[in-house]
């Protein structure tokens, strides 16, 4: 099997695990928004998943850049810029006390990381079909 295919396949399950956080921290804070869960809870959970996001996606930006994936990883740097300007201005966890005032603009912050993600993952599939196909697997 070529190495560009296990890349692809790689990133693939690397971008549905983004996902798959991004939509839990996105139903975390619908729970809230409902009344389901208090705030501690809602933000311990939201909290507990955004230093492994940020790892995750610097990891696959140093993915592409490192296996010369040019277009990916002109595609990744903004988001990972934003993450950094995030976290070192301590803004990257939500606090218990005003997660109220700050929860539209959370969802809204996560609904675009989902659409990010999502554009991200069609990319991602086109690519590996166009991989296996010139690979002739």
């Amino acid at each position: 099997m070529a190495w560009e295919v296990v890349l692809w396949l790689v990133v693939f399950f690397v971008v549905v695990g983004l996902l798959g956080i991004v939509v839990y921290q996105l139903m975390s804070l619908s729970d809230l928004e409902f009344d389901f869960i208090n705030p501690y809870d809602s933000s311990s959970r939201v909290n507990m998943l955004v230093i492994p996001e940020f790892t995750i996606q610097g990891g696959l930006c140093l993915l592409f850049l490192f296996t010369g994936h040019w277009f990916m990883f002109l595609l990744s740097v903004p988001l990972v810029y934003y993450h950094v300007q995030l976290y070192s201005s301590g803004r990257h966890l939500l606090d218990v006390t005003e997660i109220f005032n700050l929860l539209n603009g959370e969802k809204k912050y996560r609904m675009i990381k989902l659409g990010y993600y999502l554009v991200l993952f069609f990319i991602v599939i086109y690519r590996m079909l166009w991989a296996v196909m010139e690979e002739d697997i």
